[in-house]
C-alpha cells in the first residue's frame, strides 16, 4: 500500500478513536449505556411476555425470528460426518441463518441443506490467522467453489497488534474481495480478547475500509469469547451500514438478548437449539457442542 493510503487508514482510525471516546451520547439508558430502546431491561420484559419478533433499528438490532439470527455452529476438530448430518439436521428443523463449519465439510453440508433456506458458512484462516493473505484468498475461493455463500475470516493478529495497518487490510481483501466476486457474504473476525480498544477500532475499520459485510467478535477458540462491551464498541465503529456478528460463549436466550441490544444482527452459536426452544417456551433439551 502506498504511504499515502497507510495515512489515510491511520486517520480514519484516528478520527473512530476520537468519537467513540466522545462522552454524553444522548438517548441512551443509565443502567447499560446501550441506546434506551435496546436496554436489555426492557427487553427482557418483551421477550418474557412471549414476543418472538422484535423490530429495531440498524444500529441496535435485527429484526427476524431468533433462529434466523443463528450461524448453528460446529467446530470442533474432532467432528465426525454423523455429527455434520446432526448439525444440518437441526438447522433445517429450526431454520438458522446458516451451519459454519470446517472447509471439509462443506460440500457435504451443500448437499444435505440444498432446496432448504439454510445457507452453508465456512471459516478461513481459521483459528490462528497466522496464514497468507494469498493463502487466505485460496482458502475461500475453494470454500466458495464447494458452495459456501458466507466465509467467516479470521484477520492477523500479530500483525495488526505489530501496527502493520497495510498487511492487515491486505490479508482482509483477499478474503473480501472472491466474496464479492461470487455474491458471498464476508464477515470478519478480529479475536477481540486479544485486542487493546484501539486496536479493536483499528480492525474495524480496516474491515470496513476492505468492504467486509460483517465484524465478528471472536473464533471461540480464544482466549475469551462475544462480551456486551465489545459488541457495543464495534457498533460503534462500524455503524449501520455492516452488520455485527457475536461469536463465542453465547449460550442461552439472555446471552442472546444481551447481544442484540449491544447491537449484534448475527449470533454464532453451537447452543442454537437450546436458544431457540427457549424463546419458544419449551424445554431446553440441546447440549452445547463446544464453541
Amino acid at each position: 500500500m502506498e504511504t499515502a493510503g497507510v495515512e489515510r487508514l491511520i486517520a480514519i482510525i484516528l478520527e473512530e478513536l476520537a468519537a467513540a471516546a466522545a462522552p454524553g451520547v444522548p438517548g441512551r439508558c443509565e443502567c447499560h449505556a446501550f441506546l434506551y430502546e435496546c436496554c436489555p431491561d426492557r427487553l427482557r420484559g418483551i421477550l418474557d411476555a412471549g414476543a418472538t419478533r422484535i423490530g429495531m433499528h440498524a444500529a441496535g438490532g435485527a429484526t427476524g425470528e431468533v433462529g434466523t439470527m443463528i450461524d448453528h455452529t460446529l467446530l470442533k476438530p474432532d467432528a465426525s460426518r454423523e455429527d455434520i448430518e446432526a448439525l444440518c439436521r437441526e438447522a433445517a428443523e429450526y431454520k438458522f441463518a446458516s451451519v459454519c463449519v470446517n472447509p471439509t465439510w462443506v460440500s457435504a453440508c451443500v448437499r444435505l441443506l440444498r432446496g432448504g433456506s439454510v445457507k452453508v458458512c465456512s471459516v478461513v484462516g481459521f483459528p490462528l490467522g497466522a496464514t497468507t493473505p494469498d493463502t487466505k484468498h485460496y482458502e475461500t475461493r475453494r470454500a466458495i467453489f464447494d458452495g459456501a455463500t458466507e466465509i467467516d475470516m479470521v484477520i492477523n493478529v500479530g500483525a495488526l497488534k505489530s501496527g502493520e495497518l497495510h498487511l492487515v487490510e491486505r490479508d482482509i481483501e483477499g478474503v473480501t474481495a472472491p466474496c464479492r466476486d461470487a455474491g458471498a457474504l464476508s464477515k470478519v473476525i478480529i479475536e477481540a480478547a486479544l485486542l487493546t480498544d484501539d486496536e479493536k477500532v483499528a480492525a474495524c475499520t480496516l474491515a470496513k475500509a476492505a468492504g467486509a459485510d460483517f465484524v465478528k467478535t471472536s473464533t471461540g477458540f480464544g482466549p475469551g469469547g462475544a462480551t456486551v462491551a465489545d459488541v457495543t464498541l464495534m457498533r460503534r465503529v462500524v455503524g449501520s451500514a455492516m452488520g455485527v456478528k457475536a461469536a463465542g460463549g453465547v449460550r442461552d436466550l439472555e446471552g442472546l438478548k444481551a447481544m442484540v441490544a449491544a447491537g449484534a444482527t448475527r449470533i454464532g452459536a453451537s447452543a442454537g437449539v437450546r436458544i431457540v426452544q427457549e424463546s419458544r417456551g419449551q424445554q431446553a433439551s440441546a447440549a452445547d457442542k463446544g464453541y
